[in-house]
């Protein structure tokens, strides 16, 4: 028996849901450390750049493969082209998700964890020294905050598209730009912030390396969620009378908006209260989880700061593990004929089995490796780093190959709908984003066997 497919209400149900997948930790907390990192203004500005050009084109790609065939990835796939190759494209871009939601909300575990001790507490106790690192060895406090979100994440599942992704969605997206503005405007007028601000925004050329650029490639893949067959199961969901243009742009500037957001709340911050230290800056994830706890604590009102900052970045995190389980039960619904309520259940097994595994990586498992890797950092690489550059490639080849440029633009034009940049969508589709998906995949691949270091 055939499922009616469920829809979201419109095209504002689908461009903040889309805004929430691509609205996540990458933006929070993985940006602003990659921007100060590799060049500040000059990096965000490499970004833009790649995300009006690169980013647009896999978006529109994706989201009309999406409403074009009705169908999450795989049967999208092998719909379109009819090739055992191609089909086995649309199942890589099906399993990514299904791997990084559970380490992902190990992640988001850890947010839980911090928000709560500023609730319960002062802002002195996230702060110290070795409460970072006690908590994440400790198996038994790291796995139970790992459940708690992996349940909230579940839950809003289970709902559905429209009563549990579009309502959430359509609920945390306006706080959430509401908190980024007020912790913000506190950050940037705190006493020496403006040399974080003109590190952010004033490109400076002696800051820029190739690496600059592989780099933005890498974080605009995380950021936009572009190559986890979260835009085609949403794209499914979309309505004939959406036009998948305006809505990509919207997508693009909340997303690129957010990120910028993020970087004025922390970069400024640290300029502020460590004196212009961009050590501090380039230390990945404790940037989240000790240098702001000790910015907050020097702060005489870090308690809610604290608060507000990590609400923020619990808001992100749950829309986007939202967006990587509903792509992954759309899946085992579409593939597998499962039912919603068993495709979640199917769902929260692998996030227990393999989130537990990143979970306990940092206590009991800590000398279990992979590549000298240990189990989130792996699933991490493996994901982002090689997955996701063969399923963008994939996407390329099934654009250009079986649906053709026209066969795709009839599906953004349909009712009179816009295709602005038809030009410049036909010609990243055809050279340059299938190159630059050859330049991350080679120069992960280099990366892992230490002949490059990124």
């Amino acid at each position: 028996m055939e499922h009616k497919r469920s829809s979201f209400s419109g095209k504002i149900g689908f461009v903040l849901s889309a805004a929430g997948a691509s609205v996540g930790l990458g933006n929070i907390w993985r940006f602003p450390y990659l921007c100060a990192k590799y060049g500040g203004g000059i990096f965000l500005l490499v970004y833009i750049i790649l995300t009006l050009t690169f980013g647009y084109t896999m978006i529109m790609a994706e989201t009309a493969i999406g409403r074009k065939t009705k169908k999450s990835p795989v049967g999208a796939f092998d719909a379109l082209s009819n090739s055992k190759a191609m089909t086995i494209g649309g199942w890589i871009n099906a399993i990514i998700p299904i791997l990084i939601v559970p380490y992902y909300s190990v992640i988001g575990g850890w947010v839980c964890k911090y928000l709560y001790s500023y609730i319960i507490g002062s802002s002195a106790v996230p702060a110290q020294d070795n409460f970072f690192v006690n908590f994440i060895t400790d198996g038994a406090k790291a796995e139970f905050w790992f459940v708690v979100f992996s349940l909230l994440v579940l839950v809003v599942i289970f709902m559905g598209v429209r009563n549990g992704i579009e309502r959430v969605s359509k609920f945390m997206m306006p706080i959430l730009v509401v908190l980024a503005i007020l912790i913000c405007v506190y950050s940037v007028t705190r006493p020496g912030a403006l040399e974080g601000v003109k590190y952010l925004f004033i490109p400076d050329v002696k800051h820029f390396s190739w690496m600059t650029v592989v780099t933005a490639m890498g974080q605009m893949f995380y950021s936009l969620s572009i190559a986890m067959g979260i835009l085609i199961t949403f794209g499914s969901y979309v309505k004939k009378d959406v036009s998948i243009d305006e809505s990509t742009r919207q997508v693009e500037f909340f997303d690129t908006g957010i990120a910028v957001l993020a970087s004025l709340m922390i970069i400024p911050a640290v300029f502020a209260f460590s004196g212009g230290d961009r050590e501090n800056l380039a230390k990945g994830p404790s940037l989240m989880f000790i240098t702001m706890p000790k910015i907050f604590a020097s702060m005489g009102v870090g308690r809610v700061i604290g608060i507000l900052f990590f609400a923020l970045v619990l808001f992100a995190a749950v829309t986007s593990a939202i967006a990587l389980t509903e792509s992954a039960v759309s899946t085992f619904s579409d593939e597998f004929k499962f039912s919603r309520r068993r495709g979640t259940v199917f769902m929260g097994i692998i996030m227990v089995i393999l989130g537990s595994l990143s979970s306990l990586g940092n206590g009991p498992l800590a000398n279990v490796t992979i590549f000298k890797m240990q189990f989130l950092d792996f699933f991490d690489f493996i994901t982002n780093s090689i997955m996701m550059p063969i399923a963008a490639l994939a996407t390329c080849i099934l654009v250009t190959k079986y649906v053709t440029i026209d066969g795709i633009t009839e599906e953004i034009e349909q009712d009179g709908h816009p295709f602005k940049r038809k030009k410049t969508f036909s010609f990243m589709i055809r050279f340059l984003c299938p190159i630059f998906v050859l330049i991350i995949l080679i120069s992960s691949v280099l990366n892992l066997l230490g002949i490059i270091s990124m």
